[in-house]
């Protein structure tokens, strides 16, 4: 795959010449004008190489470079002679070069290759370290023969390189975690994984955001956007809760799993992309098909490869207990000088606990718990929520948080952890930093 540039500056003609030179270079550039807009093309593109001008219209190039130096961009910088100490506290602030214009082209084009070198090497070994992260997980997704025989199928699926895969199962039971580990264990690993949560957004901003729109195609669309089926091209594209697909998206979506190829919003041109989709739900399928809500033939056309991902409550014991001591293990790293031990009426009453909220509900509440706990040696039952600390492990009447509580008090912890950065808080909860801003909008958070 070609190197990705991504090139910031107010100058329509410094663009167009250096854009012309990395291009006959082989590298895919992507120009913008404005420091905004950089920072919104590195998150949807995530360029190899950032060539940042430090004077831009609506910000300082040092506010960009912090911005994007929080997202893990790569940034080379462009000045003017009288800019150098200001160049100098930008190195200090990780760019990781700058050239003073006039620039010459050859000497930028090494300085840029060799920084698209090191970004390279970094990702590879990054991979690696995913990929041996996945295997020890799917190592220990379970130890009985059913989640072993799980384990079994999903590297039998990472293995066929096309097909598509529907993974199902009630929200929280780790539907994410198998499309990523999926991703990461098949011939795709070093192409681009794309997450989207289909559920809850409006017909035409999926639309654009699957798809791309090109520049006038509406009032919003100043510029050409490329959408998530091209830049996930040559990798794998996870669209979760694909049953909340609209209807007028249903064909689109069929297309392009048929042909290989798809339109942009406001385009003509048909753009063709080599994409692996993996769809995940919550919801029946089959019954969708028969209410007339999913479209039949888009139905078969998703469930080449389905996977079940079964709920806590119908795993067995040694499963739940292998989960808790997973998380708490997990959690370590994460929480120093928390308690990673249950005391023993505490493991009894998580392990009989319904967890209608599935893994991400018990991730909720031990990581509540470790923080709760902190300087103490085990997790005891003054740390528990009071609902499962009353509960007896027999009394069938325990109250659950609601799903969507339990998940926006989760985001909301996650978001302060990380000081309000969403970028990071979308890396650790697992989904996308669109699904993450979506989620904060449905929940009114003011974070």
């Amino acid at each position: 795959m070609a190197d990705t540039l991504l090139l910031v500056d107010d100058e329509i003609a410094v663009l167009r010449a250096i854009g012309e030179y990395f291009e006959r270079k082989g590298y895919e550039v992507w120009r913008v004008g404005s420091g905004g807009e950089a920072i919104d093309a590195f998150q949807r593109i995530r360029p190899d190489v950032v060539l940042l001008d430090l004077h831009l219209p609506d910000a300082t190039g040092l506010e960009v470079l912090e911005r994007l130096r929080q997202e893990g961009a790569a940034v080379v910088l462009l000045t003017g002679h009288g800019d150098i100490d200001t160049a100098v506290k930008a190195m200090q602030a990780g760019a990781e070069n700058f050239l003073t214009k006039p620039v010459d082209l050859s000497h930028l084009g090494a300085v840029v290759a060799r920084v698209a070198e090191k970004v390279g090497l970094s990702r590879q070994n990054a991979r690696l370290k995913m990929l041996d992260h996945e295997r020890a997980s799917l190592a220990s997704v379970g130890v009985s023969p059913a989640m072993q025989a799980l384990a079994r199928q999903i590297q039998l699926v990472a293995a066929s390189e096309r097909a598509t895969v529907l993974l199902t199962g009630e929200s929280g039971t780790g539907k994410g975690w198998a499309a990523r580990v999926i991703h990461n264990l098949s011939p795709r690993k070093e192409g681009p994984f794309v997450e989207v949560n289909c559920a809850g957004l409006s017909a035409a901003f999926l639309d654009a955001e699957l798809f791309g729109n090109e520049k006038g195609a509406s009032t919003d669309a100043t510029e050409r956007s490329a959408g998530l089926f091209e830049l996930a091209d040559h990798g794998t594209i996870f669209l979760d809760e694909v049953g909340e697909l609209a209807a007028e998206l249903q064909p689109k979506l069929l297309n392009v799993l048929e042909t290989k190829t798809f339109r942009r919003v406001g385009g003509a041109r048909e753009l063709t992309v080599d994409v692996r989709l993996i769809a995940a739900t919550a919801h029946d399928l089959v019954r969708e098909v028969e209410a007339g809500r999913f479209r039949e033939d888009l139905y078969y056309r998703i469930n080449v490869m389905p996977l079940f991902l079964s709920p806590v409550r119908d795993r067995s014991r040694e499963d739940r207990l292998d989960l808790i001591k997973r998380i708490l293990a997990d959690l370590k790293t994460q929480l120093p000088g928390c308690p990673t031990e249950c005391t023993t009426d505490v493991l009894d009453r998580l392990l009989s606990a319904p967890w209608p909220g599935n893994v991400r509900e018990m991730r909720n509440v031990l990581e509540r718990a470790m923080i709760l706990g902190r300087g103490h040696d085990a997790i005891s039952f003054e740390q528990l929520p009071p609902d499962l600390r009353q509960r007896s492990p027999t009394d069938r009447r325990y109250q659950a948080q609601p799903l969507s509580e339990v998940e926006r008090q989760h985001i909301e912890r996650t978001l302060r952890h990380h000081g309000g950065n969403r970028t990071r808080a979308a890396l650790e909860l697992g989904i996308s930093r669109a699904t993450l801003i979506n989620k904060i909008k449905q929940y009114g958070m003011s974070i």
